[in-house]
């Protein structure tokens, strides 16, 4: 038997998925609990505000991603030598067990991600690190290792333009595998579009800089 969507349930549902279609900023406490079928004082009494239920949805994919990523990572560190592809190859199964929260869940978090970042959501920043601030400090280590030719704001601004390159792919995926259908035959799933970006980005932060 089913078990009944809470109505914590139901708001966290209806939330994610107006944020991944419209954004953080587009999509009204109005609209979630109209799709939700809750009041405004339900979301009050269990979120107390937008930002809160913003950072509740993402808590979701991340309480599995976090994890799963960091283990990937540790594993590789063990290694002494390392390449910038094997580091964002690290992300594969963690994106995959995402699957686990919800179906189409890699898809929906890389939806979500782009949109807090293309809307600066700073709060979300500041709560990935208080929650998730050591896999993020790892995850600097090991690309680090693997280039440490880089300096820091080397590393910086290449990072952000991954970050950036990620967020357009996702954002312009459809429109790119209709394209790609129509123009030359190849048919691609959704899922499979991280493994036609990872050689790209791994690409881009070994690239020599500039003289």
């Amino acid at each position: 038997m089913a078990k009944r969507a809470t109505t914590k349930d139901k708001i966290l549902n209806a939330a994610e998925a107006l944020f991944a279609e419209h954004g953080f900023e587009q999509t009204s406490l109005r609209q979630i609990t109209a799709l939700a079928e809750v009041n405004l004082a339900s979301v009050n009494y269990h979120f107390g505000s937008k930002k809160a239920l913003i950072q509740a949805v993402m808590a979701r994919y991340l309480e599995v991603f976090m994890p799963a990523l960091d283990q990937q990572l540790a594993q590789l560190q063990q290694q002494p030598l390392i390449s910038t592809r094997q580091v964002f190859d690290c992300f594969r199964e963690p994106l995959k067990q995402l699957s686990s929260v919800r179906k189409g869940g890699p898809t929906l978090f890389l939806s979500l991600l782009g949109f807090a970042y293309a809307e600066i959501q700073g709060h979300l920043r500041r709560y990935t690190m208080d929650h998730f601030g050591a896999v993020m400090e790892r995850l600097l280590a090991v690309l680090h290792m693997a280039n440490p030719q880089l300096s820091p704001v080397d590393m910086f601004w290449r990072l952000h333009f991954v970050l950036g390159a990620t967020v357009f792919t996702q954002v312009s995926g459809p429109a790119l595998r209709e394209i790609a259908a129509a123009d030359f035959g190849e048919t691609v799933r959704a899922d499979q579009i991280v493994d036609k970006l990872i050689p790209f980005l791994a690409g881009g932060v070994d690239a020599v800089s500039p003289a």
